[in-house]
């Protein structure tokens, strides 16, 4: 059989609720965060961002938490086809804290949980066969339905010549030991426990554990003594010792009489800040190298960085680097312990981890506030006739895109709240504006404290902000604008929000050239401030294009991009920016508003046309655009 991935997991799935208290007793929560969790569905994601092909074996509950799983899974490049729905049992879930750097207490909600319940046919022949290897682990052997349907997998493997690695992951509360509050007990020496792994290790080419695991599944307190039982069970496997700030040690051979004389992978100096979910990001990089026939030393270089960059952020699964990122940190290093402070470091985590993948938006822009409040103003209409009509404008981005994957909206929650509440779940990409219209210096509508507002956005929305801005200003005028945004982007990155930052520079009444606005976009790049998206005014020509490309590449290459803003343009105008704009990877699509909407508000508001032909009309003028960017595309590509 053709081998199409890397590694396969199989395990435990669940939704991690992170109590967001750092320092806290769980009692005292006051709110959590949710990630994907469980060891195997970690170490997919993990592997995944680092570059390999993984894929996981589990099962989920047919609700919203087991749909959370399936969808993170895929937007993280998991293949999810072995991921079973059980209609009957709910998605399993954990509860965490940090109290401080010794103590992280936790609470498993695993009873008759839908991982737990796995069977042997849930595990998929030709998925197996397809990977490489097979990750398991010691957790999923604690009870007779999940050690058969381990056993099973790694039978398939066995019979395909796959690798098997097992990451010991020992849990004593999953086996039974201890009660529902020794969640966070590491080690509970147990011969049964023991008996029970040492029948697993014959089939294994490569164990990986901590000290503690060493110790249950060895046997024995004594490290040499456990790893010496380890070997004997498994005398041709590799043992990967993993141990903690001191980095690891490997065993390719007989068990040396020091721990220091076995190949050793020394630790990063960083602080400690949560140790859940190293060990998975450990693995994830030592899989990476180790899939890869990458030679021992090096395999163990990964897997220390992985761990030392995942010990010192919050949350397991989504605290994982990426490639770019590991090899970033590996050739350069960070200038603090503290690398959840590394503003270079988290910068590139978040640009390269994005929530989700995204070539390109065309986006049909109705957000506008101040326009439309004027227009129903004027005729001494309602002003609830706003919110409806926006309700028309996504009728007609859905038919427009009709599942487009790069088709989207911009829509303000003040106004069109319905239309912005019906749009979650379309597929539409979703821009939201947080400034208050037309102000100078900019300000946010919900009030200065934009972190608590959009600790109430979903986070699929990404935040838009105009600012009216030129390289010349006032240098006060200046100042106030570059603090308000620097305070947005600092509570989007925060809350987990993209930034999409639209610069405007033509309406300050200066002299604009090509060069303008790439100033601008260069300053806010030196204050730290890096958009996910810029939304920018047409430039003049090819130079204008160019200097922005510069800026971009200079200080972010992970940028997705620029979107070209209409200005109510005339259509034809609109087409012509679109063959120039097309010729510069940098711009990614466009957000017109006035331009697609202007005639049918104004014959819809005075009654000429009724609801259907608004958005018809609507409708068809974005689709022309969406076309007329396709053409523009491939000729450009010719």
């Amino acid at each position: 059989m053709t081998i199409g991935l890397d590694v396969v997991t199989l395990g435990r799935s669940s939704v991690d609720l992170y109590g967001e208290q750092v320092g806290g007793r769980l009692e005292d929560m006051a709110s959590f965060a949710k990630y994907v969790g469980g060891c195997p569905a970690n170490i997919a994601i993990g592997t995944a961002r680092l570059g390999l092909r993984s894929a996981l074996i589990t099962r989920v509950g047919n609700e919203h938490m087991g749909r959370f799983i399936t969808e993170q899974l895929r937007r993280d490049g998991v293949d999810t086809s072995g991921v079973v729905t059980d209609p009957d049992r709910l998605t399993a879930l954990v509860i965490l804290g940090i109290r401080d750097q010794h103590s992280f207490p936790l609470i498993f909600y695993r009873e008759n949980c839908a991982d737990a319940a796995m069977q042997p046919d849930d595990v998929d022949p030709e998925l197996v066969a397809s990977a490489k290897a097979l990750l398991v682990t010691g957790t999923h052997f604690s009870r007779p339905n999940l050690d058969a349907t381990s056993r099973r997998a790694m039978a398939i493997a066995k019979a395909h010549g796959r690798r098997i690695v097992l990451d010991i992951d020992y849990r004593p509360v999953l086996w039974g030991i201890g009660g529902h509050d020794s969640g966070e007990e590491r080690f509970v020496a147990a011969d049964d426990v023991s008996r029970h792994l040492q029948s697993i290790l014959p089939g294994c080419d490569v164990v990986v554990g901590t000290e503690e695991e060493i110790h249950i599944a060895g046997g024995s307190t004594d490290t040499l003594s456990a790893l010496r039982r380890v070997r004997e069970a498994a005398p041709g496997a590799l043992i990967v010792l993993k141990r903690g700030p001191m980095g690891c040690v490997l065993f390719d051979g007989p068990i040396p009489s020091s721990l220091e004389d076995g190949i050793t992978g020394q630790g990063f100096p960083i602080e400690v800040f949560n140790v859940l979910g190293a060990g998975d990001s450990f693995m994830s990089g030592f899989l990476r190298g180790y899939l890869r026939d990458e030679p021992l030393a090096q395999c163990a270089r990964f897997a220390n960085a992985c761990g030392a960059i995942t010990v010192s952020r919050h949350g397991c699964a989504p605290s994982g680097p990426s490639w770019t990122e590991l090899q970033s940190f590996l050739r350069e290093g960070s200038p603090t312990r503290r690398l959840r402070e590394d503003a270079r470091l988290e910068q590139l985590h978040w640009s390269t981890n994005r929530r989700r993948r995204q070539g390109q938006v065309l986006a049909f822009a109705f957000d506008h506030r101040i326009q439309l409040e004027n227009k129903v103003a004027e005729r001494g209409l309602p002003a609830e006739r706003i919110g409806r009509f926006k309700e028309l404008a996504l009728d007609a981005a859905l038919a427009a895109t009709q599942g487009r994957a790069d088709g989207g909206i911009l829509v303000d929650a003040r106004l069109g709240q319905q239309a912005l509440h019906r749009a979650a779940g379309t597929g539409l990409w979703i821009g939201r504006p947080i400034e208050y219209p037309a102000t100078v210096p900019l300000a946010f509508e919900g009030g200065d404290d934009c972190g608590s507002s959009l600790k109430e956005w979903p986070l699929d929305h990404c935040v838009k902000c105009l600012v009216f801005q030129h390289p010349d200003d006032d240098p006060a005028l200046r100042a106030v604008q570059e603090r308000k945004v620097a305070q947005l982007f600092d509570a989007c990155r925060r809350t987990g929000h993209e930034l999409l930052l639209e610069v405007i520079a033509s309406k300050s009444g200066k002299p604009v050239d090509e060069l303008s606005v790439p100033r601008v976009m260069a300053r806010y790049y030196e204050l730290g401030i890096h958009p996910d998206w810029w939304k920018l005014e047409t430039p003049a020509g090819d130079g204008g294009w160019r200097a922005i490309r510069d800026v971009i590449v200079r200080h972010d290459p992970h940028c997705r991009g620029v979107l070209l803003l209409g200005l109510e343009a005339p259509l034809d105008r609109l087409v012509e920016s679109f063959a120039l704009a097309a010729r510069h990877p940098v711009c990614r699509g466009f957000a017109i508003g006035r331009s697609i909407f202007g005639q049918a508000l104004d014959g819809w508001l005075d009654g000429r046309i009724d609801d259907d032909a608004a958005s018809a009309a609507m409708a068809g003028i974005y689709g022309d655009l969406i076309s007329a960017w396709d053409r523009a595309k491939a000729e450009a590509a010719r």
